[in-house]
């Protein structure tokens, strides 16, 4: 049984070949292509899993491919970037990246990050605690917990990398708590990341954009200056049927 289908984007061969090999010796059905052109040939023949994306490639770069990634395919995307990169790591979780490694990595560690962006896009079993009421509201959306999908009040479908979907679940478990980083890595596995790092941050904003009437002065995810986040759900609305003020 296949541990996954992977889409390997680098122009490197030497690395095409050895993530290849290494993947494919792990039981990950690996594909590797040396450009946006290629990529998009792939995913007309089969979408991945999850696809690794250089950041650097020639002519359409990889936060191009990203970005044309997340509008289209629900699949996880693991950056690789120069060690050197870190303005275009933060503009790659912007545009929906689910994680990023640096160049020189150790394929050891690329698997767990692979294997880590999977369980979180796998969907959750049915049933487990929220059955009796699979969509929750949350800001201006709701969100489909079983599912993993988030809607807008019109009921179209805000996409969400697994990283967002696991934030929103951490703040609708933990309503009017506050939240630090550190608390917010460990509710959503990702102890890989440091506690300062500005993922988190970065995530924060983007939910914010797809969730809040106005995302510069959020009302559901609200900053509490020097200690984290903290979900406050909306009240609830007035039930007019029940109105009791002798009118």
């Amino acid at each position: 049984m296949k541990s996954g289908k992977v889409l390997i984007v680098d122009d490197d061969a030497e690395i095409r070949t050895v993530l290849t090999e290494y993947l494919g010796s792990h039981d990950y059905d690996a594909v590797a292509v040396d450009s946006g052109a290629a990529m998009r040939a792939a995913l007309q023949a089969s979408v991945p899993d999850v696809v690794l994306l250089d950041l650097a490639l020639p002519g359409e770069d990889g936060l191009s491919l990203a970005r044309y990634l997340r509008e289209r395919h629900s699949v996880g995307i693991i950056m690789i970037t120069g060690a050197s990169d870190t303005v275009d790591r933060i503009i790659g979780l912007e545009v929906g990246a689910d994680d990023y490694i640096g160049k020189p990595f150790d394929p050891r560690e690329l698997r767990a990050r692979i294997r880590s962006v999977m369980r979180r896009l796998q969907p959750a079993a049915a049933g487990a605690g929220r059955a009796a009421n699979p969509r929750l509201a949350i800001g201006r959306c709701t969100l489909d917990v079983a599912a993993r999908q988030l809607f807008d009040r019109d009921g179209t479908e805000v996409t969400l990398t697994a990283m967002e979907f696991d934030l929103l679940k951490a703040f609708l478990d933990h309503p009017n708590q506050v939240l630090s980083r550190d608390r917010l890595l460990t509710l959503t596995r990702n102890r890989e990341w440091e506690p300062f790092d500005r993922s988190i941050d970065i995530r924060i904003t983007r939910l914010r954009r797809k969730i809040e009437e106005e995302p510069e002065t959020p009302r559901a995810i609200r900053t509490v200056r020097g200690a984290g986040y903290m979900y406050v759900p909306a009240p609830p609305a007035p039930n007019r049927a029940g109105r009791d003020d002798g009118v």
